[in-house]
């Protein structure tokens, strides 16, 4: 039979008590962590949220509560009353705040029952995959190592709160049920039953709204908000996020930045790490160039090097034909790569074939006499060396080579350079580095669908120097847009906003978008820009991201709360799942099947 709480009172939690408490009397509440019977005496160990405390369970001491302690189990809720003693030195445990003590046991009420967990509720799981962890993930919320990053995640947003009004940012709402608007990703849309065949989208970004905020006159607003996408999923990446959305009125770019590096200063201190004033800076173009990725982590050295002049007359026809058509020949000097097998070689060329379609990755080894390599033979020992020398590399370095276009010998050195930093351990993981990203192209030439579109948004202001360019060379117009990366993720990107009527008339001209089209889509912002918009801006940083990486995780999942499969399902709840036909009759609309009965396309 279980008990009741009654009139007990916790007076404290599971992780409070020290040597200076030996002596009181007090109740504890908690789950029971883990259990060892030695006959004579159990021994219990209590959790909560702050910790865990050994119990002692002794028959000279009180034998009804022995005899009851032998029917707890894993999981059991349980409140204590009971002495606090110090242990022998012997049987201190220093891997506990609270191995000094122990509490023996006078009373003991059991809360509830449990069933025997699917995996244990600790830190280290091995062996227990994800799906489990996500079918039960209240017990897995359990975990120390979750609760403590959810500890984190809320003093990280607490604080957020707290220096944003101390700056005079007001905490604003924006809609959840709002117009479908392109936005670079699919909307999640929400039938509507009042208006049959219509649809609401959930928001991707509150981007339109908060600049009607600045329209409006608040001048400067924030918002913790949830954000939703429909898009291919990974590990830094979820359906629905927490964005920490900002926008400032009468600003330009470092005015941002003050803001959003202050802020982030005083966050890093929550995990004892002290950051620079200033964060580091690197163009678009650059960051590109050097590192093959416009989020570099800089936390390493290996960059890019560009070889293409120097094997441009070579007699290695890959390297001379690709120079020839206007391509380049890139590479990454491995230290001490020289190490690395052929085998192991080969598997990396694999993975870069299958996910970025190049031709192949050729090499070269420096060793103390020459060059080795399949390639040394059309080269020579001589170019081998300059190339060695150009890299700042030498004996027992390793040089990788791709010869393709420009952008995609780019794309596939920089994902090799973090494979390799990872791998090598090149990284010291101790480090937090981050990196302004700036002027970065407006547009983008969308070969399939055969015009320009917007890079970030179509509400992204031009550079003042390039503004004449929007309609006569679009391609090279630069935008007033940044992204902060830290440790190689993209945590924010925000921009100046285009604040006039007649410049964001000549950015939808440049996207190939029509009058008619604007004004079906934005024309509530088009008609707001006409009632005296004030120059504004402002940033979108990722909450998950800046927790995970806070935490040393390498998956959002383990820092948010109810996160979905790389599927978008929800194994917890099995959603999304199939509604009833008198809700889709109320709704107005009608699923198609396919032939194997399962749900295809929702038509009105």
């Amino acid at each position: 039979m279980l008990d009741h709480l009654a009139d007990l009172k916790r007076s404290h939690h599971c992780g409070d008590l020290r040597v200076k408490d030996v002596g009181q009397k007090v109740t504890l509440m908690g789950w029971v962590h883990r259990r060892r019977d030695l006959g004579s005496i159990i021994f219990i160990d209590v959790r909560d949220r702050w910790g865990m405390t050994q119990l002692v369970f002794n028959p000279d001491h009180q034998v009804d509560t022995h005899t009851k302690a032998k029917l707890l189990r894993s999981e059991f809720v349980i409140a204590i009353t009971g002495d606090v003693r110090a242990r022998d030195e012997s049987t201190v445990n220093e891997r506990l705040a609270t191995g000094e003590i122990e509490v023996f046991v006078d009373q003991l009420h059991i809360l509830n029952h449990a069933n025997t967990p699917p995996f244990p509720i600790e830190d280290r799981i091995e062996g227990v995959g994800d799906e489990l962890r996500l079918k039960y993930r209240y017990l897995d919320l359990r975990r120390p190592i979750l609760q403590r990053n959810f500890i984190l995640r809320h003093k990280i947003a607490f604080m957020v709160r707290k220096i944003l009004d101390e700056l005079n940012f007001l905490e604003l709402e924006t809609p959840i049920l709002t117009k479908s608007t392109p936005e670079g990703a699919r909307d999640y849309l929400v039938p509507s039953r009042v208006h049959k065949g219509n649809f609401y989208a959930l928001p991707q970004s509150p981007q339109i709204f908060k600049q009607l905020f600045m329209v409006s006159g608040f001048e400067r607003y924030f918002q913790i908000t949830r954000c939703f996408r429909d898009e291919d999923l990974r590990a830094d990446r979820q359906p629905e996020f927490t964005q920490i959305d900002m926008e400032m009125s009468f600003v330009q770019m470092e005015d941002v930045f003050e803001v959003v590096e202050n802020m982030m200063i005083e966050v890093m201190k929550l995990i004892d790490v002290d950051v620079p004033k200033s964060f580091a800076r690197m163009s678009y173009d650059d960051a590109m160039n050097r590192y093959g990725s416009d989020k570099p982590d800089i936390r390493f050295q290996l960059e890019l090097n560009d070889f293409s002049e120097l094997v441009a007359d070579s007699g290695f026809r890959v390297f001379t034909d690709c120079v020839a058509n206007n391509g380049r020949v890139k590479g990454l000097c491995v230290p001490g790569g020289a190490e690395m097998s052929r085998k192991d070689i080969e598997q990396l060329e694999s993975w870069l074939k299958k996910d970025f379609s190049i031709k192949g990755l050729a090499w070269i080894k420096a060793s103390a006499d020459d060059a080795t390599g399949a390639i040394v033979k059309f080269l020579g020992q001589e170019l081998c060396q300059s190339l060695f020398e150009q890299a700042g590399g030498g004996e027992g370095d390793l040089i990788l080579f791709i010869a393709d276009s420009r952008d995609r010998a780019n794309q596939a050195l920089g994902a090799l350079r973090s494979q390799l930093g990872r791998n090598r351990n090149l990284i010291d993981e101790s480090q937090f580095a981050f990196l302004w990203v700036v002027d970065f192209p407006l547009l983008e030439f969308d070969h399939e669908g055969g015009r320009f579109v917007a890079l970030h948004h179509p509400f992204t202001s031009p550079l003042d120097d390039d503004l004449d360019k929007l309609s006569s060379d679009p391609e090279k117009v630069r935008a007033k847009a940044y992204d902060l990366v830290l440790n190689g993720y993209e945590i924010g990107g925000g921009s100046i906003r285009i604040h006039r009527r007649d410049v964001q008339d000549a950015m939808f001209k440049a996207l190939g978008i029509e009058e008619e089209e604007a004004t079906q889509k934005f024309g509530f912002l088009l008609d707001a820009l006409s009632y005296g918009a004030p120059p504004h801006g402002g940033i979108a940083l990722g909450l998950d991201r800046m927790v995970m990486i806070m935490c040393g995780e390498r998956s959002l999942r383990d820092v948010i709360a109810f996160p979905k499969t790389t599927s978008a399902y929800c194994l917890m709840t099995e959603s999304p799942s199939e509604v009833s036909v008198h809700q889709q009759v109320e709704l107005g609309i009608h699923l198609m099947r396919s032939s194997k009965g399962t749900t295809n396309t929702p038509a009105s």
